[in-house]
């Protein structure tokens, strides 16, 4: 009975289940109904207002659009007019050029009609000239082409005369006016400039406490003293000179590395071939830095700033270089002041001429290209390490081996000459001196007229003596300027050459 009582419950729950079920549905389909309904209300509304708002948008391009094109239409408008006018004008620039080319016809013409006239004019002239000349010839007994070479030597001499007399007293002129401020400004840079000077050999001597270290030094069978001269490129003289050796070789830095290698060695005790390789090679090496750091001395005593590190090494191995005796450092830094103090009295830029004094002689460092003259070889270092182009031109000038292009280089020349003629700057050597003296005197007897010559003052004066008979007053003159020009070509010499011709006339008479 309970059993059925819940199957007849469950059954009646079905039965509402189904007839809530078939209600929910029937409200849904109508919810969507309207929902429906109301999205294709609010889907035309929002169409309408979109169309509306297309409408707004074209009509408002449109205005735009036309506005453009009546802008555009009376742009054009604007440029026919102005081409019209410009075809006006070329209309009337055309007939210009005609009527232009009418009348160049005529005076064409003219001209024609006018040069015919000359040609038969200058024909007539020439059968007179030449009927003239053919007279001449007659009266003079010359013919044209003598007479016309007689003319010419004439005028010739004259002229040359003329412009020698002219020469010298331009020469005397500026000799009174710009000799004194010349010397002034170089009296002054030498006043102001002192440097000592030291003549240096290719020797130098190495002491020791006593002979004993000599066959120390020389070793078994001569080994010790072999692989010095090997490792170091210099030729050690042993001999009888008491507690002495010698090194000998031209380059100063070779002899310098044998010197305080010996020095070390000496010291130390050990002397052997492997030890000696060992300690030269360290004190190359110590050398080298010694080097740079001398370089860098020099620039920071000069005042020169961002030099080029391989400039300043070369400025460094100076040092240990020589020019006919005279340290080129000390005669680098010297030439370096003598410019600063010149271009401070003629008011140019004195850091150029400091760093164009100190760098002159550089090409004389490298040992790569000895082919090259140091001037230039120094002025393609210049220019490789990015100096100032006057300061490029002034080394490579300073011998005249290039152009002088700036007011800087004639400045290097002349301290250049300076630095190495002070008394005991330089050393020369009796042979090449004496055939500087020999080749000027040469060169004076090569001209005519000349009778003695005379080198004297060590070279820096040549006196001509010459015979008054065949040389006048201005021939003298003549072979003055002539000389000086020739030695300057034939020549190397330091500083300058004065060069004086003497003509003397005697008048002797006896009275009996």
């Amino acid at each position: 009975m309970d059993a059925l009582v819940i199957i007849v419950a469950m059954i009646a729950l079905g039965a509402g289940a189904g007839i809530m079920y078939v209600v929910n549905q029937n409200m849904l389909k109508k919810k969507s109904a309207d929902m429906l309904k109301e999205a294709e209300a609010k889907g035309e509304l929002l169409l309408k207002n979109r169309q509306l708002e297309a409408k707004e948008k074209f009509l408002q391009l449109k205005t735009e659009h036309e506005k453009e094109v009546s802008q555009r239409n009376q742009q054009i408008a604007q440029q026919e007019n102005k081409l019209k006018q410009k075809e006006q004008t070329l209309n009337q620039k055309v007939e210009q050029t005609q009527r232009k080319d009418a009348e160049l016809d005529q005076l064409k013409q003219t001209l024609q009609r006018q040069q015919e006239v000359l040609t038969q004019k200058k024909e007539e002239l020439e059968k007179q000239i030449g009927s003239q000349v053919k007279q001449l010839e007659k009266i003079a007994g010359l013919t044209a082409e003598e007479a016309k070479k007689q003319l010419v030597e004439t005028l010739t001499n004259e002229a040359r005369t003329d412009a020698m007399t002219y020469i010298k007293d331009i020469v005397d002129e500026a000799k009174l006016t710009a000799g004194k401020e010349a010397k002034k400004v170089i009296l002054n840079s030498i006043q102001r400039t002192a440097a000592e000077h030291a003549i240096e050999n290719s020797v130098s001597v190495f002491n020791i406490d006593s002979d004993e270290m000599k066959g120390r030094i020389i070793g078994r069978e001569g080994r010790n003293i072999r692989a010095l001269e090997s490792a170091t490129g210099v030729e050690i003289i042993v001999d009888d000179t008491p507690e002495a050796i010698i090194l000998s070789c031209f380059d100063p830095i070779r002899r310098e590395i044998a010197r305080l290698s010996l020095h070390r060695l000496v010291q130390d005790g050990r002397i052997h071939p492997a030890r000696i390789e060992e300690v030269v090679a360290k004190t190359r090496k110590q050398l080298e830095e010694e080097v740079v750091e001398i370089g860098e001395r020099t620039c920071i005593d000069l005042g020169i700033h961002g030099l080029h590190p391989e400039l300043i090494r070369m400025v460094g191995r100076m040092r240990y270089r020589s020019s006919y005796g005279q340290n080129l450092l000390q005669h680098s830094r010297e030439v370096a002041h003598l410019c600063a103090t010149m271009a401070a009295e003629l008011g140019l830029n004195v850091k150029l001429a400091k760093r164009a004094g100190l760098l002159h002689d550089i090409g004389k460092v490298p040992d790569d290209d000895a082919e090259t003259p140091h001037a230039l070889l120094g002025m393609k270092l210049a220019e490789k390490y990015k100096e100032h182009p006057e300061v490029v031109n002034a080394i490579g000038a300073h011998h005249d081996e290039i152009e002088m292009t700036s007011i800087l280089a004639p400045i290097i020349q002349a301290c250049d000459a300076i630095s190495g003629s002070r008394p005991g700057a330089r050393r020369e050597d009796s042979e090449n001196y004496m055939k500087r003296l020999r080749d000027l005197e040469n060169i004076a007897l090569s001209y005519n007229g000349v009778e003695k010559a005379y080198a004297i003052q060590a070279g820096r004066e040549l006196r001509v003596m010459v015979e008054s008979e065949k040389v006048s007053d201005q021939q003298a003159d003549i072979i003055s300027i002539d000389m000086s020009q020739r030695i300057q070509k034939e020549m190397t010499y330091p500083g300058q050459i004065k060069i004086t011709v003497i003509r003397e006339k005697r008048s002797v008479n006896y009275a009996k």
